[in-house]
């Protein structure tokens, strides 16, 4: 029986010195996991000219800028998922100045282009309201932005940001999530009458 207890305990001290030359691999870093809160969504309506649903869990909050005032740029604000959706609202005064506001978006959209692995446009056509969805992926600033409008008096402009420094991989589910609130907000966006 002693001969036994001290082959075991040669065993484990061979086994101590020889694991001690081993390299230390550590596990591949993970994210933690994102509780979602269940969609419900509310009515915006203000003197804007527009109205539209947001979900209740996003905070509508005035655009702050120093550029002047903008009575109706809005920020739609997600503070459980540290993301802002920046809107901005324009009159269209012209078919020119359209096109230029088109222009633009588009402008900003492709500043991207440098760190964006693709730009998906998706077309937006149903009455009264016509625009681009922008889908980018990779390690962009923003994962999504649009514009929509009537074509003849109105246009609005969204981008979506996070307010944390982002990995594309970290960040994936929770872009795809705010996706299916701005798609509704697309759907329910109503212009009033001027």
């Amino acid at each position: 029986m002693k001969g036994i207890f001290i082959v075991f305990v040669c065993s484990v001290l061979i086994g101590v010195f020889v694991s001690c030359g081993d390299e230390y691999i550590p596990k591949p870093r993970g994210y933690n996991r994102i509780e979602f809160p269940l969609k419900s969504y509310t009515t915006y309506d203000s003197l804007c000219p527009f109205t539209f649903q947001y979900p209740v869990y996003a905070k509508v909050l005035p655009y702050t800028g120093n550029d002047g005032p903008h009575p109706c740029w809005l920020n739609l604000y997600f503070p459980e998922l540290k993301a802002t959706l920046h809107l901005s609202y324009l009159d269209i005064q012209s078919k020119e100045q359209l096109i230029k506001m088109i222009e633009d978006s588009r402008r900003l959209v492709f500043k991207h282009t440098v760190k964006a692995e693709e730009i998906i446009e998706n077309y937006l056509e149903k009455p009264g309201k016509y625009g681009i969805v922008y889908e980018l992926t990779g390690s962009t600033a923003s994962s999504l932005q649009f514009y929509i409008t009537d074509s003849t008096q109105h246009f609005l402009r969204g981008s979506l940001y996070f307010n944390v420094a982002t990995n594309p991989d970290s960040v994936a589910p929770v872009v795809r999530f705010i996706n299916k609130d701005v798609e509704r907000f697309l759907e329910s966006l109503a212009w009033k009458l001027k």
